[in-house]
């Protein structure tokens, strides 16, 4: 598996595979080309079809600014006939010349792979990709999952993670004190400011626990949508659940940074292993790829946080992940946010409850951790393409205003 610094990107949204993975194709087809006064992307597949929405457009055009850009969006190429859901083509020209070109895929996490050229992602750094893998070594080795990802990444990985908090943190604080309508034309009021203002009149502490987790989640599910900078988590459509429960157990129990770093490092673990045997793109496998995958991360996250055995950590995992398989993606106008930003609060408040039903029924379960990632992956690739980030299916086909 990747190191952490693969799945944990700081970036643009709203969409890791719509934003950040053109954004840096684009970038890098720049410097390959520095001598091109004219550049043209052609959208395929999801990129195509949610594109405007998801400002793909505009991410790409900013990477090859100041030169001239032609976007075109290809809605015609069935997407069975494409290499991956997000494929696009870019061109280089001087003049009249073609310089060159690519055809690049955007795989999910800001991640993109070029055809014909070695993976520009480094190395594996994880000699293990399984949960029982990882779970018997760790138990063999008496680690917990946080000093597994130590020994294979080093001690700089502390750094890194403490700049990936830093900014979870500050897109949430971000999200919280902005107001207004988001872009697009949905008329999406921001309500995280609301909600972390707006006291319940008779608000038990159940009460305020959901409308805290919910708040933080809008923070940055909205900053994302407005295209602010977060942290994918796995991905920037999901990037909400994550750093919700974190902060508010945070502040509600008191753990220290350093407790957070360890749960964010068992957390990528389950995101990383999701990533490697199935898949995080919501174009790939709808959004139990993406939401899902982000509520398994913050289940596990949380079960580290209160020092739970490997066991308890991988139930938590398993429950929020499983309850999550067939959820499609069906971006309203192609916008991460209507469900997206909704269901990111949800999913936050599910990882609490995975948690809780961990410290209960771990010893009762029957299905594992690798069995449901597997079952997500052939759920996923059997969903119609009209529920694959199309907006072609579901609430964005039925959804008129």
């Amino acid at each position: 598996m990747e190191s952490l610094r693969e799945l944990y990107r700081i970036g643009r949204g709203p969409s890791s595979s719509h934003t950040m993975g053109p954004s840096h194709a684009a970038t890098l087809f720049r410097e390959k080309f520095p001598q091109a006064d004219r550049f043209e992307a052609v959208l395929y597949g999801s990129l195509a079809k949610t594109g405007k929405g998801h400002l793909t457009d505009v991410a790409i055009q900013d990477a090859f600014a100041p030169a001239a850009t032609h976007i075109v969006f290809d809605t015609q190429t069935p997407e069975d006939t494409l290499p991956h859901p997000n494929t696009m083509e870019l061109s280089a020209f001087s003049g009249e010349s073609l310089l060159g070109k690519w055809r690049v895929f955007s795989v999910g996490g800001g991640k993109i792979e070029i055809e014909g050229q070695p993976s520009v992602a480094p190395q594996d750094v994880y000699p293990l990709s399984t949960f029982q893998e990882i779970k018997e070594y760790c138990q063999r080795e008496n680690k917990f999952l946080w000093q597994y990802v130590e020994e294979n990444e080093g001690v700089e990985i502390w750094d890194y993670l403490r700049d990936v908090w830093k900014q979870m943190k500050a897109t949430v604080y971000a999200g919280l004190n902005t107001e207004g309508v988001l872009h697009g034309g949905l008329g999406v009021q921001r309500k995280a400011k609301y909600l972390v203002r707006q006291r319940h009149i008779d608000e038990s502490p159940e009460t305020r626990e959901n409308r805290k987790v919910c708040a933080y989640a809008f923070a940055v599910s909205e900053e994302n949508a407005g295209g602010g900078v977060v942290v994918t988590a796995p991905t920037c459509g999901a990037s909400g659940v994550l750093p919700a429960v974190l902060l508010f157990k945070q502040e509600q129990q008191g753990f220290s940074d350093t407790d957070v770093l360890h749960a964010l490092a068992a957390a990528g673990v389950i995101g990383n292993i999701i990533k490697t045997n199935a898949s995080i793109s919501g174009a790939e496998c709808g959004c139990q790829a993406e939401v899902g995958s982000a509520c398994s991360m913050a289940a596990a996250g949380l079960a580290e946080l209160y020092h739970m055995d490997l066991d308890q950590i991988e139930y938590a995992a398993e429950v929020a992940m499983e309850h999550h398989l067939g959820l499609t993606c069906d971006p309203i106008g192609g916008l991460v946010q209507i469900p997206c930003i909704e269901r990111n609060a949800v999913a936050a408040m599910r990882a609490i409850n995975a948690l809780s039903l961990a410290n209960f029924l771990t010893y009762t379960r029957k299905i594992s951790f690798d069995m449901v990632v597997k079952t997500m992956y052939e759920t996923g690739r059997d969903l119609f393409s009209k529920y694959r980030e199309t907006s072609e299916g579901g609430l964005a086909k039925m959804y008129t205003e």
